[in-house]
């Protein structure tokens, strides 16, 4: 049977020397905030660092972070934090991580280190940095880690292979095994057979395709439909993307070279990333393509492609503003967009805003439900089983991945011989603990989500966002009473004021001598009533109106006082 993490598993015990522990704080049943930490004989290992974006139902936040907790009190123990690739939701929390221990080891390839860098240099942290290339061998500790290169969505990539004393874990990070990539560099499976040959006592891979069968398309079937498209277009042509996609821009670049355009990069951390990726020699720039944003004016219609960020409709992306007419880049009729990305998990409503918005001014929006303009960065079905029959690894654990990936892994390891009782379906904090050569669940620790909301870090609770959506959904109602503190008499009000609930707040009128008959009633029968006890019987008898009659559960803030 596959071990499954269940509500309400005890608290793990105690660690014993010699035992490798690994307890996921992020990334297990969601796209992002991947995080996990690995321990041995008191030391500690973590593995990415990453953020989730928020989705619809947590209005006002801006990231999403893993929940530190469990290693909070114990930063003097971390030896590293290895990196994987320079995505986001693997990197983009790792200067909150370093607010609390700024000489934290940071391990990862040149690329990877140098997008983080540049990250950190906004937060004004300078890191203590290690940079690593596939092959290379390293020993942080008790821990003896080595570096795979692996495909990806992004250059400079890696997967990791961690050697203890428990057992040794080969950890994918994000990958794919396209067989014809854009940079020559490709899944290094010969790598893969021989730590398989060596034994690894814990698969951790990537999830997030599992459940596609097959195999992924090669980036390089994506030029043919880019040089089609920039052939055809008559007018501008802007193209969304992760803004750390560098193989996708090169192909823009590309693209604009051969059709006679110029490329300007739009949103503040395309320019970034871009400008170090030509620098480390990732991205090749043709001379003379680049112009500068606040010329493109200058150059004719014909002429243009602006690279730009917002490819997941983020609300404050270069091209959700340009949907919104917020943006100095202004689209109009016969303008080409082309959203280079596929949809992550919870966005969709936020992307197809993005998309019909752009399409009533008039553009032409290609996307991937109607073109070939990407491709996943993630190993379908076909591919994680090449992996489980190189390696034959003795215990899997599917990471990266919402729960329907995650099952899907697992069901690929069992269909590749690893035993149902070997695979490990966990959640975050699900504590999994490895020793002679066996991979078992021992407990749970809590997590939770941590959220930035502007300059505040886990300040804002699920609470906080429940108010927000009712406010958002539902409305706003308040009403100011005074009462004669001797004889309950009405002095003052109710006023009622409300926003987002009626036109008009004549509509409650007729609820006033209700409210009105509550106070006093309260008032007379209860001599020993407080003022929240009063409020309560507002909230209570308004609250009861509204749902019948308006149909809404509007925020009802009370506020009785006595004169």
């Amino acid at each position: 049977m596959t071990q499954t993490a269940l509500p309400g598993l005890a608290t793990p015990p105690r660690l014993p020397q010699g035992t490798l522990r690994i307890v996921p704080l992020g990334g297990l049943g969601e796209i992002g905030r991947n995080m996990a930490v690995f321990e041995i004989n008191g030391k500690l290992l973590v593995v990415d660092c990453g953020v989730l974006f928020p989705e619809e139902t947590q209005p006002g936040v801006d990231l999403i972070l893993p929940d530190f907790s469990y290693i909070e009190d114990r930063l003097d123990d971390v030896v590293a934090i290895v990196l994987t690739h320079g995505h986001e939701d693997h990197i983009g929390a790792v200067p909150y991580l370093l607010r609390l221990r700024p000489d934290l080891p940071l391990v990862g390839s040149q690329l990877t280190l140098a997008l983080v860098e540049a990250k950190l240099q906004e937060h004004r942290i300078k890191p203590y940095t290690l940079s690593v290339a596939e092959g290379q061998v390293e020993q942080f500790g008790p821990f003896e880690c080595e570096f795979v290169a692996v495909n990806h969505s992004i250059p400079d990539a890696l997967a990791v292979f961690i050697r203890t004393e428990g057992g040794n874990v080969l950890h994918t990070g994000d990958f794919k095994m396209d067989q014809l990539p854009l940079d020559g560099r490709i899944t290094d499976l010969r790598h893969f057979a021989r730590l398989g040959e060596e034994g690894v006592d814990l698969f951790m891979a990537d999830s997030t395709n599992a459940d596609v069968p097959g195999f992924t398309t090669a980036e390089k079937e994506i030029g043919p439909t880019l040089d089609r498209l920039f052939g055809q277009a008559k007018k501008r042509i802007i193209v969304a993307s992760f803004s750390s996609h560098v193989h996708r821009v090169q192909q823009v670049l590309d693209a604009a070279a051969k059709h006679g355009r110029n490329v300007a990069f739009v949103g503040r951390s395309m320019v970034r990333n871009m400008a170090i990726a030509a620098k480390l020699g990732y991205l090749d720039v043709p001379p003379g393509i680049i112009v500068d944003l606040k010329n493109i004016d200058d150059l004719p219609d014909h002429r243009v492609v602006l690279m730009s960020t917002g490819s997941q409709g983020e609300p404050m992306a270069a091209l959700s503003r340009m949907a919104n007419g917020d943006h100095r880049v202004v689209v109009g009729k016969g303008d080409t967009v082309i959203l280079a990305s596929s949809l992550i998990p919870g966005n969709e409503n936020a992307v197809y805003r993005i998309i019909n918005g752009l399409l009533k001014l008039g553009a032409d929006v290609v996307h991937k439900g109607n073109a070939k303009v990407h491709v996943s960065g993630h190993a379908a079905a076909g591919e994680l089983l090449y992996c489980y029959n190189i390696l034959k690894p003795l215990n899997a654990m599917p990471v990266h991945g919402e729960t329907r990936h995650l099952i899907a892994n697992g069901k690929l390891a069992e269909d590749s011989g690893v035993p149902a009782e070997r695979v490990i379906l966990s959640d975050n904090g699900t504590v999994i603990d490895v020793r002679d050569h066996k991979a078992n669940v021992v407990g749970q620790v809590e997590v939770g989500f941590v959220y930035v909301d502007g300059s505040s870090v886990g300040e804002i609770t699920d609470a906080d966002l429940k108010d927000r959506r009712i406010l958002g959904d539902e409305g706003f109602i308040s009403v100011i009473t005074v009462i004669n503190r001797t004889t309950g008499k009405i002095v003052s009000g109710p006023e009622i004021h409300a926003r987002g609930v009626a036109e008009d707040d004549s509509v409650f009128d007729e609820i006033i001598p209700k409210i009105n008959a509550a106070l006093e009633d309260a008032v007379l029968h209860h001599s020993d009533h407080t003022n929240h006890q009063l409020q309560q019987v507002v909230r209570r008898v308004i609250g009861t109106w509204v749902n019948r009659k308006l149909r809404r559960r509007p925020m009802i803030i009370p506020l009785v006082l006595e004169a």
